[in-house]
């Protein structure tokens, strides 16, 4: 009797506050526009790239060197420079550092070199160079592959449903997920690589899966009311969300010190899913409660 009651008290509160809990994710939107806008009138772009999206090398020198001495000392020599630590999963000791510059390798070779006193050997540093030709093609195929999958996702939901303001509403959604999470990128200073590309890519999925529940079940749920299907979703759609959230936070803690890349793609994850709490159970719900209120 007491949870119907904390039910119906929800279901009241819903139903007079929907529309004002829009301002929400309407102003987080809006702060994301206005701070994109000014990020790509500053830097030319939409996102920080590292070397494997600019073009340059990288150097993983396997030794416990100070990264703050390397910075002031070789740093004015070898252009744009960002060093990453690398550390033991059991024992937590540093292993290895990797430098990353804008520099060609055999000026950051002769560098390191003669900052470190020994000659640097496949045996104890490894060297990766990208052509920024090669690099600058590869980041405009893998913006190509996110703005093709978004558009395929959008014609598959409206295929799904038919119907052009809740596939509209699943949509906007996604997109405000994706949004969002890129600005909270930038704003950590994130410097993108082709595998946090990747992890948007994969948000893509992440976003849409707990809308397309919601949705189907609003729309095609049969009997009962809208409240009642919405709880049945949330239900339903927060323990996926929860789940996914507490396996991939798991891995962030565990690879963040010895995989940069891995813990660029949890990173990311990690973000764009709090947002997808955001967006389906704020964003989507309000209106799709909205679009149902007003087709009876």
């Amino acid at each position: 009797m007491e949870k119907n009651n904390q039910s119906q008290k929800i279901a009241h509160f819903h139903d007079k506050n929907y529309k004002k809990l829009l301002l929400i994710p309407l102003i987080l939107f809006l702060f994301s526009l206005i701070y994109m806008i000014s990020f790509y009138n500053i830097h030319g772009d939409f996102i920080y790239r590292d070397i494997s999206l600019t073009g340059g090398t990288s150097i993983t020198v396997y030794s416990p060197i100070s990264t703050d001495n390397l910075m002031q000392s070789v740093g004015d020599q070898l252009g744009e420079v960002s060093t990453r630590e690398i550390y033991d999963l059991v024992t937590g000791k540093k292993q290895a550092v990797i430098i990353e510059t804008t520099s060609d390798a055999d000026t950051a070779r002769t560098v390191l070199e003669a900052y470190l006193g020994y000659e640097l050997t496949p045996d104890n540093s490894s060297f990766e160079f990208t052509g920024s030709t090669l690099s600058q093609s590869f980041y405009r195929q893998l913006l190509f592959a996110i703005i093709a999958a978004f558009i395929f996702m959008a014609l598959v939901v409206f295929l799904i449903f038919k119907n052009f303001v809740p596939s509209i509403a699943v949509i906007l959604s996604a997109f405000a997920d994706i949004f969002m999470t890129l600005v909270v990128v930038d704003i950590l200073g994130i410097k993108m690589s082709t595998a946090g590309i990747v992890a948007f890519l994969m948000l893509i999925g992440y976003s849409v899966d707990t809308d397309i529940l919601l949705t189907n079940r609003l729309l095609k749920g049969g009997e009962g009311s809208v409240n009642s299907k919405i709880l049945k979703s949330f239900k339903t759609g927060i323990t996926m969300t929860l789940t996914s959230f507490a396996a991939i936070l798991v891995s962030l803690l565990v690879v963040r010190s010895f995989s940069p890349i891995l813990s660029q793609i949890f990173t990311i994850l990690v973000i764009g899913l709090l947002f997808d709490i955001l967006n389906t159970w704020i964003t989507n719900v309000s209106l799709l409660k909205w679009y149902v209120e007003r087709k009876k």
